[in-house]
């Protein structure tokens, strides 16, 4: 590999890293969500890519594992419910001045609430780029995660970091909360989504404080607030005075794991269309679906994680296809891999 050619790679793989490192809870990183991924490279004939120079190949072969290494997010029926009644509570907030409702989305991890609440954040965003082209200075959609054993300081800061405004460490409270307001207001913010809700306890002063933040944002910022987070129904969320107005104010969407259907097997298809290998066998992944559905224990995010892993190792190893004995080197997280314990024997087919 020459110079200028391992030059131009180092600075490819760097502005890939640089794009990484944009997470959703900074506006850049959250616009550039809304722009969506990359083109997925082009799948070269076998002889055409078996010919290529060794440095072309294995940037061929990067272009390909970066494409496998980035979440598919699939149009489920969660996704798509969450997005109908989140567009459904923006509408009837539009000329609310006061106890405007929300959203809450809650299940397990690996359920898909978090693609679900960026999912209508992203419908939201589109439309309103649509109604409003060429202009620059509007920011429909705020989105931030609540940080564990939060402050409401903590969480005000959140909002004033994905704004890109400074919190100084003698910033007080109404200073940060005061600049958040204007901006949203000014910039004609319409909907926040608060991840990693779970993190807040009613039952602490400060997880308290942190509630109360969100309902004074709430009402000083003309938007529909849409919360996501683990098993919201019996958290600590909804205990007490606090959590009963959140409860009274709040429609609740539940996510479950995906149960062994037409729709399941409708995922594996879809993920399966998505691989870029040379060797892999149309149709085979399907013939999959239970096992992968038991492996997976109908998780959307255990099965995206398998299948993408699984193609990432069939290039590296040179096999050039998903196999099963593949899918089954992939390690899952440890709650997916406890439950799968009692199934290692379950005959598939």
């Amino acid at each position: 590999m020459t110079i200028p050619e391992l030059a131009g790679r180092d600075a490819a793989l760097q502005a890939a890293d640089a794009v990484a490192n944009r997470q959703l809870t900074t506006l850049d990183g959250w616009r550039r969500f809304v722009d969506g991924p990359p083109e997925p490279p082009a799948l070269l004939p076998p002889g055409q890519s078996q010919g290529l120079p060794s440095t072309k190949r294995a940037l061929y072969d990067e272009d390909r594992l970066d494409h496998h290494a980035r979440m598919l997010v699939v149009a489920t029926s969660f996704v798509e419910k969450t997005v109908v009644c989140g567009r459904r509570l923006v509408l009837l907030n539009r000329h609310a001045i006061s106890a405007r409702r929300g959203l809450m989305v809650s299940g397990l991890p690996g359920t898909g609430k978090t693609s679900a609440i960026t999912q209508l954040g992203l419908a939201h965003e589109l439309l309103d780029r649509a109604r409003h082209p060429n202009v620059a200075d509007r920011i429909p959609v705020l989105y931030i995660t609540v940080p564990p054993a939060a402050t409401a300081r903590m969480v005000a800061a959140e909002f004033a970091r994905f704004l890109g405004l400074p919190v100084r460490p003698r910033s007080n409270m109404t200073d940060i909360i005061e600049a958040v307001v204007g901006v949203c207001t000014d910039t004609r913010t319409g909907l926040v989504l608060v991840d990693e809700i779970h993190n807040i306890s009613q039952v602490t002063r400060a997880g308290g404080d942190v509630s109360d933040t969100l309902k004074y944002f709430s009402e000083r910022i003309p938007a529909t607030f849409v919360y996501a987070g683990i098993g919201l129904e019996t958290s600590e969320l909804l205990t007490g005075t606090r959590g009963a107005q959140i409860a009274g104010r709040f429609t609740l969407v539940p996510t479950r794991p995906f149960p062994y259907g037409t729709e399941w097997k409708g995922l594996v298809a879809t993920m399966e269309g998505t691989l870029l290998l040379h060797d892999h066998p149309p149709g085979s992944l399907v013939k999959l679906d239970r096992y992968l559905h038991n492996r997976a224990d109908g998780m959307i995010g255990a099965l995206s994680h398998v299948i993408r892993g699984a193609a990432i190792d069939a290039i590296l190893n040179g096999t050039e296809r998903v196999t099963k004995e593949g899918l089954d080197a992939i390690p899952l997280d440890y709650a997916a891999e406890t439950l799968r314990k009692p199934l290692k024997n379950t005959v598939t087919r």
